[in-house]
Protein backbone atom coordinates (compact mmCIF):
# COMPACT_ATOMS: atom_id res chain seq x y z
CA UNK A 1 0.00 0.00 0.00
CA UNK A 2 1.29 3.49 -0.84
CA UNK A 3 0.99 6.19 1.80
CA UNK A 4 2.46 9.63 2.50
CA UNK A 5 5.25 8.91 4.99
CA UNK A 6 7.66 11.81 4.62
CA UNK A 7 11.27 11.72 3.46
CA UNK A 8 12.81 9.24 5.91
CA UNK A 9 10.93 6.12 4.74
CA UNK A 10 9.67 4.94 1.35
CA UNK A 11 6.00 5.50 0.60
CA UNK A 12 4.95 1.88 1.05
CA UNK A 13 3.56 0.12 4.07
CA UNK A 14 2.32 -3.38 4.82
CA UNK A 15 -1.46 -3.80 4.96
CA UNK A 16 -1.39 -5.11 8.54
CA UNK A 17 0.78 -2.19 9.60
CA UNK A 18 -1.57 0.21 7.87
CA UNK A 19 -4.54 -1.14 9.81
CA UNK A 20 -2.61 -0.90 13.08
CA UNK A 21 -1.22 2.52 12.24
CA UNK A 22 -4.44 4.25 11.19
CA UNK A 23 -6.55 5.94 13.87
CA UNK A 24 -8.77 8.16 11.76
CA UNK A 25 -11.85 6.03 12.37
CA UNK A 26 -11.57 7.02 16.04
CA UNK A 27 -9.86 10.41 16.18
CA UNK A 28 -11.95 11.95 13.40
CA UNK A 29 -14.29 12.78 16.29
CA UNK A 30 -11.77 15.50 17.16
CA UNK A 31 -12.23 17.40 13.89
CA UNK A 32 -13.85 20.45 15.55
CA UNK A 33 -11.08 20.76 18.10
CA UNK A 34 -8.41 20.10 15.49
CA UNK A 35 -9.70 22.82 13.18
CA UNK A 36 -10.14 25.31 16.01
CA UNK A 37 -6.60 24.67 17.24
CA UNK A 38 -5.20 24.93 13.72
CA UNK A 39 -6.90 28.26 13.11
CA UNK A 40 -5.52 29.64 16.36
CA UNK A 41 -2.06 28.32 15.43
CA UNK A 42 -2.22 29.97 12.00
CA UNK A 43 -3.15 33.33 13.50
CA UNK A 44 -0.39 32.92 16.08
CA UNK A 45 2.16 32.27 13.34
CA UNK A 46 1.10 35.50 11.66
CA UNK A 47 1.37 37.51 14.89
CA UNK A 48 4.86 36.10 15.38
CA UNK A 49 5.83 37.12 11.83
CA UNK A 50 6.55 33.52 10.84
CA UNK A 51 3.95 33.62 8.05
CA UNK A 52 2.18 36.55 6.46
CA UNK A 53 -1.23 37.79 7.57
CA UNK A 54 -2.58 36.95 4.11
CA UNK A 55 -1.37 33.36 4.37
CA UNK A 56 -2.93 33.04 7.84
CA UNK A 57 -6.25 34.35 6.54
CA UNK A 58 -6.11 31.86 3.66
CA UNK A 59 -5.43 29.00 6.06
CA UNK A 60 -8.23 30.03 8.41
CA UNK A 61 -10.73 30.33 5.56
CA UNK A 62 -9.64 27.04 4.05
CA UNK A 63 -10.08 25.32 7.41
CA UNK A 64 -13.59 26.74 7.61
CA UNK A 65 -14.38 25.11 4.28
CA UNK A 66 -13.01 21.80 5.56
CA UNK A 67 -15.24 22.10 8.62
CA UNK A 68 -18.28 22.77 6.44
CA UNK A 69 -17.54 19.75 4.28
CA UNK A 70 -17.20 17.47 7.31
CA UNK A 71 -20.41 18.72 8.88
CA UNK A 72 -22.26 18.37 5.58
CA UNK A 73 -21.10 14.76 5.26
CA UNK A 74 -19.12 15.52 2.09
CA UNK A 75 -15.65 14.91 3.51
CA UNK A 76 -13.95 11.64 2.61
CA UNK A 77 -11.78 10.31 5.41
CA UNK A 78 -8.77 8.44 4.05
CA UNK A 79 -7.30 5.81 6.39
CA UNK A 80 -4.05 5.93 4.41
CA UNK A 81 -3.52 9.41 5.84
CA UNK A 82 -3.49 7.86 9.31
CA UNK A 83 -5.33 10.37 11.45
CA UNK A 84 -7.61 13.38 11.71
CA UNK A 85 -4.70 15.83 11.49
CA UNK A 86 -3.25 14.58 8.21
CA UNK A 87 -6.69 14.18 6.62
CA UNK A 88 -7.61 17.77 7.41
CA UNK A 89 -4.26 19.17 6.34
CA UNK A 90 -4.34 17.22 3.07
CA UNK A 91 -7.79 18.52 2.19
CA UNK A 92 -6.78 22.04 3.25
CA UNK A 93 -3.85 21.91 0.82
CA UNK A 94 -6.16 20.74 -1.97
CA UNK A 95 -8.34 23.80 -1.28
CA UNK A 96 -5.72 26.54 -0.79
CA UNK A 97 -2.71 25.12 -2.63
CA UNK A 98 0.91 25.07 -1.42
CA UNK A 99 0.19 27.60 1.34
CA UNK A 100 -1.54 24.73 3.13
CA UNK A 101 1.90 23.28 3.80
CA UNK A 102 2.72 26.29 6.00
CA UNK A 103 0.13 25.38 8.62
CA UNK A 104 2.34 22.82 10.32
CA UNK A 105 5.19 25.28 10.81
CA UNK A 106 6.38 25.18 14.43
CA UNK A 107 3.97 22.41 15.31
CA UNK A 108 3.99 18.63 15.69
CA UNK A 109 1.14 16.18 15.74
CA UNK A 110 2.31 15.53 19.31
CA UNK A 111 1.35 18.95 20.66
CA UNK A 112 -1.55 19.14 18.20
CA UNK A 113 -3.33 16.01 19.48
CA UNK A 114 -2.64 16.90 23.10
CA UNK A 115 -4.36 20.24 22.45
CA UNK A 116 -7.29 18.58 20.71
CA UNK A 117 -7.83 16.22 23.62
CA UNK A 118 -7.77 19.00 26.18
CA UNK A 119 -10.30 20.98 24.16
CA UNK A 120 -12.47 17.88 23.80
CA UNK A 121 -12.37 17.08 27.51
CA UNK A 122 -13.14 20.65 28.45
CA UNK A 123 -16.23 20.74 26.26
CA UNK A 124 -17.36 17.28 27.36
CA UNK A 125 -17.00 18.20 31.02
CA UNK A 126 -19.19 21.26 30.51
CA UNK A 127 -21.87 19.14 28.86
CA UNK A 128 -21.72 16.42 31.52
CA UNK A 129 -21.84 18.92 34.39
CA UNK A 130 -24.98 20.45 32.88
CA UNK A 131 -26.49 16.96 32.62
CA UNK A 132 -25.67 16.34 36.30
CA UNK A 133 -27.24 19.68 37.17
CA UNK A 134 -30.41 18.75 35.26
CA UNK A 135 -30.65 15.43 37.10
CA UNK A 136 -30.21 17.26 40.40
CA UNK A 137 -32.89 19.78 39.47
CA UNK A 138 -35.28 16.86 38.98
CA UNK A 139 -34.28 15.48 42.39
CA UNK A 140 -34.84 18.87 44.00
CA UNK A 141 -38.23 19.23 42.34
CA UNK A 142 -39.26 15.77 43.49
CA UNK A 143 -37.94 16.47 46.99
CA UNK A 144 -40.27 19.45 47.23
CA UNK A 145 -43.34 17.75 45.82
CA UNK A 146 -42.81 14.53 47.82
CA UNK A 147 -41.89 16.23 51.11
CA UNK A 148 -44.91 14.77 52.93
CA UNK A 149 -43.99 11.18 52.08
CA UNK A 150 -42.50 9.27 55.01
CA UNK A 151 -40.39 6.13 54.72
CA UNK A 152 -37.78 4.21 56.67
CA UNK A 153 -34.08 4.75 56.33
CA UNK A 154 -32.03 1.58 55.95
CA UNK A 155 -28.71 0.20 57.14
CA UNK A 156 -27.59 -3.23 55.96
CA UNK A 157 -30.82 -3.12 53.89
CA UNK A 158 -32.70 -3.46 57.20
CA UNK A 159 -35.24 -0.86 58.34
CA UNK A 160 -33.49 1.53 60.68
CA UNK A 161 -35.19 4.84 61.58
CA UNK A 162 -38.10 6.94 60.28
CA UNK A 163 -37.34 9.51 57.63
CA UNK A 164 -38.75 11.17 54.50
CA UNK A 165 -38.54 10.17 50.87
CA UNK A 166 -37.23 13.70 50.24
CA UNK A 167 -34.39 13.07 52.68
CA UNK A 168 -33.36 10.05 50.62
CA UNK A 169 -33.59 11.91 47.30
CA UNK A 170 -31.48 14.72 48.73
CA UNK A 171 -28.80 12.17 49.67
CA UNK A 172 -28.59 11.22 46.00
CA UNK A 173 -28.36 14.90 45.09
CA UNK A 174 -25.44 15.47 47.47
CA UNK A 175 -23.42 12.66 45.88
CA UNK A 176 -24.03 14.04 42.42
CA UNK A 177 -23.04 17.53 43.50
CA UNK A 178 -19.63 16.19 44.54
CA UNK A 179 -19.33 14.48 41.15
CA UNK A 180 -19.85 17.82 39.42
CA UNK A 181 -17.27 19.43 41.69
CA UNK A 182 -14.72 16.72 40.87
CA UNK A 183 -15.24 17.30 37.16
CA UNK A 184 -14.94 21.05 37.60
CA UNK A 185 -11.65 20.58 39.47
CA UNK A 186 -10.37 18.32 36.69
CA UNK A 187 -11.34 20.97 34.14
CA UNK A 188 -9.28 23.59 35.95
CA UNK A 189 -6.17 21.41 35.87
CA UNK A 190 -6.45 20.37 32.23
CA UNK A 191 -7.10 23.88 30.95
CA UNK A 192 -3.54 24.53 29.76
CA UNK A 193 -2.31 24.81 26.18
CA UNK A 194 0.25 22.33 24.80
CA UNK A 195 0.52 24.19 21.47
CA UNK A 196 4.08 25.36 20.92
CA UNK A 197 5.58 22.37 22.70
CA UNK A 198 6.32 20.83 19.30
CA UNK A 199 7.32 17.18 19.13
CA UNK A 200 9.05 17.23 22.52
CA UNK A 201 11.56 20.10 22.84
CA UNK A 202 9.55 23.16 21.86
CA UNK A 203 10.15 25.26 18.76
CA UNK A 204 12.88 27.53 17.46
CA UNK A 205 10.25 29.83 15.93
CA UNK A 206 9.15 32.86 17.98
CA UNK A 207 5.67 31.46 18.54
CA UNK A 208 3.00 33.43 20.37
CA UNK A 209 2.16 30.69 22.86
CA UNK A 210 0.38 33.03 25.26
CA UNK A 211 -1.80 34.53 22.53
CA UNK A 212 -2.74 31.15 21.12
CA UNK A 213 -3.58 29.85 24.61
CA UNK A 214 -5.78 32.89 25.23
CA UNK A 215 -7.59 32.52 21.89
CA UNK A 216 -8.37 28.89 22.75
CA UNK A 217 -9.55 29.96 26.22
CA UNK A 218 -6.82 28.07 28.03
CA UNK A 219 -5.59 29.44 31.32
CA UNK A 220 -1.96 29.50 30.17
CA UNK A 221 0.57 27.63 28.03
CA UNK A 222 1.98 24.46 29.58
CA UNK A 223 5.30 25.11 31.25
CA UNK A 224 7.27 22.11 30.01
CA UNK A 225 7.30 20.83 26.42
CA UNK A 226 8.08 17.23 27.41
CA UNK A 227 5.22 17.13 29.89
CA UNK A 228 2.90 18.85 27.40
CA UNK A 229 3.25 16.12 24.79
CA UNK A 230 3.86 13.05 26.97
CA UNK A 231 1.35 13.29 29.82
CA UNK A 232 -2.23 12.09 29.82
CA UNK A 233 -2.97 12.36 33.52
CA UNK A 234 -5.72 14.82 32.63
CA UNK A 235 -7.50 12.00 30.80
CA UNK A 236 -7.05 9.70 33.77
CA UNK A 237 -8.43 12.35 36.10
CA UNK A 238 -11.50 13.00 33.98
CA UNK A 239 -12.12 9.29 33.49
CA UNK A 240 -11.67 8.70 37.23
CA UNK A 241 -14.26 11.35 38.04
CA UNK A 242 -16.61 9.76 35.51
CA UNK A 243 -16.03 6.31 37.02
CA UNK A 244 -16.95 7.64 40.47
CA UNK A 245 -20.03 9.25 38.91
CA UNK A 246 -20.84 5.89 37.33
CA UNK A 247 -20.60 4.15 40.70
CA UNK A 248 -22.97 6.72 42.19
CA UNK A 249 -25.45 6.33 39.36
CA UNK A 250 -25.23 2.57 39.80
CA UNK A 251 -26.04 2.86 43.51
CA UNK A 252 -29.08 4.99 42.75
CA UNK A 253 -30.16 2.51 40.09
CA UNK A 254 -29.70 -0.40 42.49
CA UNK A 255 -32.25 1.24 44.74
CA UNK A 256 -34.60 1.86 41.82
CA UNK A 257 -34.44 -1.85 40.97
CA UNK A 258 -35.16 -2.81 44.60
CA UNK A 259 -37.83 -0.16 45.15
CA UNK A 260 -39.69 -1.09 41.97
CA UNK A 261 -39.88 -4.78 42.92
CA UNK A 262 -43.15 -6.26 44.17
CA UNK A 263 -41.48 -6.96 47.51
CA UNK A 264 -40.89 -3.25 48.13
CA UNK A 265 -43.31 -1.49 45.78
CA UNK A 266 -41.98 1.96 46.68
CA UNK A 267 -41.67 3.18 43.09
CA UNK A 268 -43.24 2.60 39.70
CA UNK A 269 -41.27 3.53 36.60
CA UNK A 270 -43.15 5.07 33.70
CA UNK A 271 -43.71 2.89 30.66
CA UNK A 272 -41.29 5.08 28.70
CA UNK A 273 -38.41 3.85 30.88
CA UNK A 274 -39.43 0.21 31.30
CA UNK A 275 -39.57 -2.90 29.15
CA UNK A 276 -41.63 -6.07 29.18
CA UNK A 277 -40.64 -9.71 29.03
CA UNK A 278 -40.59 -11.59 25.73
CA UNK A 279 -42.15 -14.57 27.51
CA UNK A 280 -43.95 -13.41 30.66
CA UNK A 281 -46.74 -10.95 29.82
CA UNK A 282 -47.12 -9.64 33.37
CA UNK A 283 -43.56 -8.35 33.63
CA UNK A 284 -42.57 -4.69 33.78
CA UNK A 285 -38.80 -4.58 34.04
CA UNK A 286 -36.67 -1.65 35.36
CA UNK A 287 -34.28 -1.95 32.44
CA UNK A 288 -33.27 1.72 32.53
CA UNK A 289 -31.73 1.20 35.96
CA UNK A 290 -30.13 -2.11 35.04
CA UNK A 291 -28.59 -0.70 31.86
CA UNK A 292 -27.12 2.25 33.76
CA UNK A 293 -25.65 -0.18 36.29
CA UNK A 294 -24.04 -1.91 33.32
CA UNK A 295 -22.62 1.39 32.04
CA UNK A 296 -20.89 1.88 35.39
CA UNK A 297 -18.83 -1.25 34.70
CA UNK A 298 -17.75 0.27 31.38
CA UNK A 299 -16.82 3.56 33.06
CA UNK A 300 -14.59 1.70 35.51
CA UNK A 301 -13.07 -0.19 32.57
CA UNK A 302 -12.30 3.00 30.64
CA UNK A 303 -10.28 4.52 33.46
CA UNK A 304 -8.46 1.22 34.01
CA UNK A 305 -7.48 1.20 30.32
CA UNK A 306 -6.05 4.71 30.60
CA UNK A 307 -4.12 3.90 33.78
CA UNK A 308 -2.64 0.81 32.17
CA UNK A 309 -1.81 2.63 28.94
CA UNK A 310 0.38 5.25 30.59
CA UNK A 311 1.93 3.31 33.45
CA UNK A 312 5.02 2.12 31.55
CA UNK A 313 5.62 4.99 29.12
CA UNK A 314 8.96 6.77 29.09
CA UNK A 315 8.76 10.56 28.92
CA UNK A 316 8.35 11.89 25.44
CA UNK A 317 5.53 10.91 23.09
CA UNK A 318 4.97 7.21 22.45
CA UNK A 319 2.68 5.82 19.79
CA UNK A 320 0.79 3.86 22.42
CA UNK A 321 -0.93 7.15 23.17
CA UNK A 322 -2.93 6.62 19.98
CA UNK A 323 -5.04 4.33 22.19
CA UNK A 324 -5.98 7.07 24.67
CA UNK A 325 -8.90 8.42 22.67
CA UNK A 326 -11.41 5.58 22.56
CA UNK A 327 -11.58 5.18 26.36
CA UNK A 328 -12.17 8.89 27.02
CA UNK A 329 -14.64 9.25 24.14
CA UNK A 330 -16.62 6.25 25.34
CA UNK A 331 -16.44 7.33 28.98
CA UNK A 332 -17.93 10.72 28.15
CA UNK A 333 -20.64 9.15 25.99
CA UNK A 334 -21.53 6.49 28.58
CA UNK A 335 -21.74 9.03 31.40
CA UNK A 336 -23.86 11.47 29.43
CA UNK A 337 -26.22 8.76 28.16
CA UNK A 338 -26.67 7.40 31.69
CA UNK A 339 -27.36 10.82 33.18
CA UNK A 340 -29.97 11.72 30.60
CA UNK A 341 -31.77 8.38 30.92
CA UNK A 342 -31.83 8.54 34.72
CA UNK A 343 -33.09 12.12 34.60
CA UNK A 344 -36.02 11.02 32.49
CA UNK A 345 -36.73 7.97 34.64
CA UNK A 346 -36.78 9.89 37.92
CA UNK A 347 -38.72 12.76 36.44
CA UNK A 348 -41.54 10.47 35.30
CA UNK A 349 -41.67 7.76 37.97
CA UNK A 350 -44.42 7.47 40.59
CA UNK A 351 -43.55 7.10 44.26
CA UNK A 352 -46.05 4.91 46.11
CA UNK A 353 -46.71 6.88 49.30
CA UNK A 354 -48.86 4.22 50.97
CA UNK A 355 -46.23 1.52 50.54
CA UNK A 356 -43.52 3.88 51.76
CA UNK A 357 -45.50 4.82 54.85
CA UNK A 358 -46.56 1.24 55.55
CA UNK A 359 -42.91 0.21 55.71
CA UNK A 360 -42.67 2.22 58.95
CA UNK A 361 -45.14 -0.11 60.62
CA UNK A 362 -42.69 -3.01 60.73
CA UNK A 363 -39.12 -3.26 62.00
CA UNK A 364 -39.44 -1.34 65.32
CA UNK A 365 -38.10 1.77 63.56
CA UNK A 366 -38.70 4.04 66.57
CA UNK A 367 -36.58 1.97 68.97
CA UNK A 368 -33.80 4.57 68.94
CA UNK A 369 -36.32 7.31 69.70
CA UNK A 370 -37.56 5.38 72.73
CA UNK A 371 -33.98 4.99 73.94
CA UNK A 372 -33.45 8.72 73.41
CA UNK A 373 -36.59 9.43 75.47
CA UNK A 374 -35.10 7.44 78.35
CA UNK A 375 -31.87 9.37 78.06
CA UNK A 376 -33.81 12.63 78.37
CA UNK A 377 -35.25 11.21 81.60
CA UNK A 378 -31.74 10.79 82.97
CA UNK A 379 -31.03 7.19 82.01
CA UNK A 380 -27.49 6.59 80.66
CA UNK A 381 -27.62 5.77 76.98
CA UNK A 382 -26.04 2.31 77.31
CA UNK A 383 -28.64 1.37 79.91
CA UNK A 384 -31.41 2.87 77.75
CA UNK A 385 -30.16 0.90 74.78
CA UNK A 386 -30.27 -2.30 76.83
CA UNK A 387 -33.78 -1.59 78.12
CA UNK A 388 -35.22 -0.92 74.67
CA UNK A 389 -33.40 -3.91 73.25
CA UNK A 390 -35.19 -6.06 75.80
CA UNK A 391 -38.51 -4.52 74.82
CA UNK A 392 -37.84 -5.26 71.15
CA UNK A 393 -37.10 -8.87 72.02
CA UNK A 394 -40.35 -9.08 74.01
CA UNK A 395 -42.30 -7.52 71.13
CA UNK A 396 -40.92 -10.11 68.75
CA UNK A 397 -41.83 -12.91 71.13
CA UNK A 398 -45.37 -11.54 71.24
CA UNK A 399 -45.37 -11.13 67.43
CA UNK A 400 -46.17 -7.41 67.73
CA UNK A 401 -44.36 -4.16 67.02
CA UNK A 402 -42.63 -2.12 69.71
CA UNK A 403 -45.34 0.53 69.36
CA UNK A 404 -48.00 -2.13 70.05
CA UNK A 405 -46.71 -3.11 73.49
CA UNK A 406 -49.10 -2.15 76.27
CA UNK A 407 -48.28 0.67 78.71
CA UNK A 408 -47.98 -1.98 81.44
CA UNK A 409 -45.27 -3.86 79.56
CA UNK A 410 -43.40 -0.63 78.89
CA UNK A 411 -43.64 0.46 82.52
CA UNK A 412 -42.35 -2.89 83.68
CA UNK A 413 -39.16 -2.26 81.70
CA UNK A 414 -38.67 1.22 83.21
CA UNK A 415 -41.02 3.36 85.29
CA UNK A 416 -40.59 6.48 83.12
CA UNK A 417 -42.05 4.60 80.14
CA UNK A 418 -45.43 4.75 81.90
CA UNK A 419 -45.60 8.46 81.03
CA UNK A 420 -47.86 9.42 78.08
CA UNK A 421 -44.89 11.20 76.47
CA UNK A 422 -43.24 7.83 75.98
CA UNK A 423 -45.85 7.01 73.36
CA UNK A 424 -44.81 10.11 71.38
CA UNK A 425 -41.36 8.57 71.04
CA UNK A 426 -42.97 5.69 69.16
CA UNK A 427 -44.78 7.91 66.64
CA UNK A 428 -42.83 7.90 63.33
CA UNK A 429 -44.07 11.30 62.20
CA UNK A 430 -43.02 12.93 65.48
CA UNK A 431 -39.73 11.08 65.35
CA UNK A 432 -38.98 12.56 61.92
CA UNK A 433 -39.87 16.07 63.02
CA UNK A 434 -37.58 15.84 66.07
CA UNK A 435 -34.63 15.52 63.69
CA UNK A 436 -34.31 19.14 62.61
CA UNK A 437 -30.54 19.41 62.83
CA UNK A 438 -28.49 20.12 59.70
CA UNK A 439 -28.64 16.96 57.63
CA UNK A 440 -31.84 15.70 59.24
CA UNK A 441 -35.23 14.79 57.73
CA UNK A 442 -37.55 17.28 59.47
CA UNK A 443 -39.83 18.97 56.96
CA UNK A 444 -38.51 22.49 57.51
CA UNK A 445 -34.93 21.27 57.32
CA UNK A 446 -35.52 19.42 54.05
CA UNK A 447 -37.18 22.42 52.43
CA UNK A 448 -34.34 24.66 53.59
CA UNK A 449 -31.79 22.24 52.15
CA UNK A 450 -33.65 22.14 48.83
CA UNK A 451 -33.56 25.92 48.66
CA UNK A 452 -29.87 26.02 49.56
CA UNK A 453 -29.07 23.36 46.95
CA UNK A 454 -30.87 25.34 44.26
CA UNK A 455 -28.74 28.35 45.13
CA UNK A 456 -25.55 26.25 45.01
CA UNK A 457 -26.40 24.93 41.56
CA UNK A 458 -27.21 28.44 40.36
CA UNK A 459 -23.83 29.65 41.60
CA UNK A 460 -22.14 26.57 40.13
CA UNK A 461 -23.58 27.32 36.70
CA UNK A 462 -22.34 30.88 36.81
Amino acid sequence: MTVARGGRLPNTIDEAMQQLNSSVDVDSALYREDIRGSQAHARGLARAGVISREDADTLVQGLEQVRSEIEAGKFEWDPAREDVHMNIEARLTEIVGPVGGKLHTGRSRNDQVATDLRLYCRGSIDTIIEAIAELCRVLLDRSETEVAALMPTYTHLQRAQPSRLSHHLMAWQEMLCRDAERLRDARLRLNESPLGAGAVAGSGFPLDREGVAEELEFGRPMRNSIDATASRDFLMEVASALAILGVHLSRICEEIVIWSSSEFGFLTLSDAFSTSSSMMPQKKNPDVAELIRGKSARLIGHVTALYTLEKSLCFGYGRELQEDKEPIFQACRDALQSLRALTGALGTCTFQHERLRAALDRGHVCATDLADYLVLQGVPFREAHHIVGGLVREAEERAVQLSELTPEVLAAAHTTLAQPEAQDALDPEKAVERRGLIGGPARARILAEVSAARARWQHFAS
